[in-house]
Formats: C-alpha cells, structure tokens, sequence
C-alpha cells in the first residue's frame, strides 16, 4: 500500500486508529503539546482575531461583497443581504472542543454581541473526541449547531484549523537515477514486519504535484506529497460562502521543502512526547512501527496549499510566524474589550511587544512567551489566512509584522 493508504489507517481507521481511539492525543498526558495545551491565552487571541473577522463580516454591505467578489473574479456567493447576521465559527479537526471552548468564553467575556451571533460547527473524525465536546465546551456548549465528521455543506464565518493539515496522509516519492519512485509499505516475513519497497507512481498527480512547483529533486532525496491537503483546502473553499480561513500549522515554502535541507523527508512520529524521524535504513523507520498507537506527521507545503486556495477564489490575506500573528493580537487588543485600537508605536521588536501585553496577568505572559519565542512554537507554527468575498482588510493578526523564518 502507498505510505498514504498506511497513514490513513495507522490514523484514522474508526477501530484501530490512532485519533479515532481517544477524545484526546495532546498535553501532558498525551504524547505532543499544542499551543491549545500551553494555557487558554492561544484561544484568547485567537477570538481578538475572530471577533474582528466577525465584525467586518456584519459590516459589509451587499455593494462591498460585490466589490470583494470581483477582486477575486468569483461572483457566484454575492446575496442580496445587507450584512451578515450570524458568524459561522468552524473549527476542523476540533478534537474534544478545548480551543473552541477557549475562543467562546473569550467572546463571551469581551465581545458578547459577536459571542450571541456565533454558531459553532465542530469538524472531527474521531467519534470518541466528539463526544467529549458537550463537556468540554461546558456552559459555552449553547453555541454548539453541529457536531460532525466533516465541515458543514455551506457556511459563511471564519473555519479555523490548528495542526489539522500535518496530520493528512502523505505520498512519500524518491528519486532514483532513472525517475522518480514512490514508497510503498508492505509487509514481510512470518511475522508480517512492515517493511519499505519502491514502486511505479500510484497516481501520476505526485509528478505533476512537483512539476507545477518547478522541483528539481536530486537522486537519492526522499519527499513527501500532500494530495489530500490540497483536496481538503479546495473542498473547504467551496463551501466558505463568505468569510476567512485561518491555517496554523509547522511548514514551509515549496522552495525550502523540497530542497537538501529535508532531503530525507520530514515523516516522523510522536510518541510519550519523543520525537523521531526515519533513518536512511527500512529498519529505521520508526513510523512504520505500532501503527495505530503513534501519532505519524510530516511538514506542511504552504506554497501548494495556498496556490490550491487561489485557484478557488480565495485571496492570501497573511502569511507569518505565529510569532508575529500572536504578538499582532497581543499588542492590538485593549484588554477590556476586544474592539479595541491597535497600538503598536511602543514595540518595535519582541522584547517591547511582549511589555505592551503586560495588560496579562503573569501565568498568561509566561504562557504567551512559549508561544510566540523563537526557537519553539512562535518560528515552528505558521499561520496562513486566507479570505473570500471580503476584500483586502488589514488585519490585527498581521499588524505586527509579516515575517517567515
């Protein structure tokens, strides 16, 4: 089978599956952090973000979504509505609702009437972590409308998803001497030990994948391909009538991906809060190992999945370290309400940002700080916004500074 159809099972298989098996993978007594697990800072300014999204959202009359759709050529969701009543707020690979719940008694607390106006759908494919959610979204579980395994047929908000992409199955390719090859997993021996074999390409959209990206890989380089990253953000563009997509996962640009730096690959497993990645030997392929009771991830292509955004009448609206995305809320937001003015004339670098935020109690600045340092989760996480039939605005999340390492 392709290292795709493996992953997918190893995964998401609803019995065996690594995520459908428990409500929750993450935290302490998980085997990876999230920025969800550092503290509920990360949802807090995350709803400083939505609360804005939310507000252009009502504001925009029937002339501006006009105007929006044909910058974006695309007029087939401009509606005679004057403005947009309810928020959609859609998380996708929402797990048991911790960052939902985060983001909502935020709303509740400093922006009430985007809070009244929201109706939170829920995306999830495990079926225990959907059960978990009611509870862990607690007395905000009134925003709840839906709860299923997939996003909801037609909405118009902001769709959310935080570390959802890496998770996707991967093709993983190599190139030989004579082409490109791809990786197969299979199974030997009387013990039926999983092994490594190269192969024909299963579907030849992995080399077309390469080609529209102008990749150039050397012999011996071992990638991986993404297909369902792209199926997913093209699936999710049509159905975000109107509205903004917020991506935040760890990545990089085509350009970088695809070169000697990762000329291994980047498959690798979290398992106890320990990482690794494979070997140059089928014997050090330590995802192949316990499948179903280890997580398995591999690096996010950005530049495709934005490419993918923009053939589907999205327009890219950031693309930053969540360093900056984060430090950007942090420093625009009055603590007291969540519609407060930017003021950004006192931090012109980390240090002075992360004084601007003092407005934060303590464990919450201890908190923002893992977030957005270098190093860590600020360089590691990427965050690519994306937006559909609301023009250009500039956003909170990108006043900061707009920054990739």
């Amino acid at each position: 089978m392709t290292v795709a159809a493996f992953m997918d099972l190893a995964l998401y298989d609803p019995k065996l599956g690594y995520y459908a098996r428990a409500a929750r993978r993450s935290g302490r007594a998980g085997d990876f952090f999230t920025s969800v697990d550092v503290g509920a800072v990360f949802g807090e300014l995350l709803a400083v973000q939505i609360a804005e999204m939310a507000g252009i959202l009502t504001h925009l009359t029937a002339e501006d979504a006009k105007d929006a759709e044909d910058e974006t050529r695309d007029a087939r969701d401009v509606t005679s509505a004057s403005s947009v009543k309810r928020v959609d707020l859609v998380e996708a690979g929402a797990g048991d609702g911790r960052l939902a719940a985060d983001i909502l008694r935020a709303l509740r607390l400093r922006a009430s009437a985007v809070y009244d106006r929201t109706c939170l759908h829920l995306a999830e494919a495990s079926a225990a972590a959907r059960d978990a959610q009611r509870a862990t979204l607690g007395e905000t579980a009134d925003r709840l409308v839906t709860s299923a395994p997939d996003l909801p047929q037609s909405f118009e908000g902001v769709l959310l998803a935080n570390e959802l992409l890496d998770a996707l199955p991967v093709h993983q390719v190599v190139m030989r001497d004579a082409g490109l090859r791809e990786v197969y997993v299979s199974a030997r021996g009387n013990d039926a030990r999983l092994t490594l074999r190269e192969g024909a390409l299963s579907t030849r959209a992995l080399a077309d994948y390469l080609a529209r990206l102008d990749v150039s890989l050397e012999p011996g380089w071992r990638v991986e391909v993404r297909l369902s990253a792209i199926d997913w953000v093209r699936h999710a563009a049509r159905r975000l009538q109107r509205g903004f997509i917020i991506l935040i996962d760890y990545g990089h640009e085509a350009r970088e991906l695809y070169s000697v730096t990762h000329a291994a690959g980047t498959l690798a497993t979290f398992s106890r809060h320990t990482t690794e990645s494979a070997g140059s030997a089928a014997s050090e392929t330590p995802w192949l190992l316990r499948p179903g009771e280890q997580d398995i991830t591999a690096h996010v292509d950005f530049t495709s999945v934005r490419a993918a955004a923009e053939e589907e009448g999205l327009v890219t609206l950031g693309y930053m370290d969540q360093t900056y995305f984060l430090l950007g809320l942090a420093v625009s937001a009055n603590p007291e309400n969540l519609a407060g003015e930017p003021n950004l004339a006192g931090a012109p670098n980390l240090a002075g940002a992360l004084n601007l935020a003092g407005a934060l109690n303590l464990k919450k600045r201890l908190a923002l700080k893992t977030l957005v340092l270098p190093g860590g989760l600020g360089s590691t996480m990427k965050v690519l916004i994306l937006g559909k039939g609301v023009g250009t605005p500039a956003l909170r999340g990108c006043s900061f500074k707009t920054r990739v390492t």
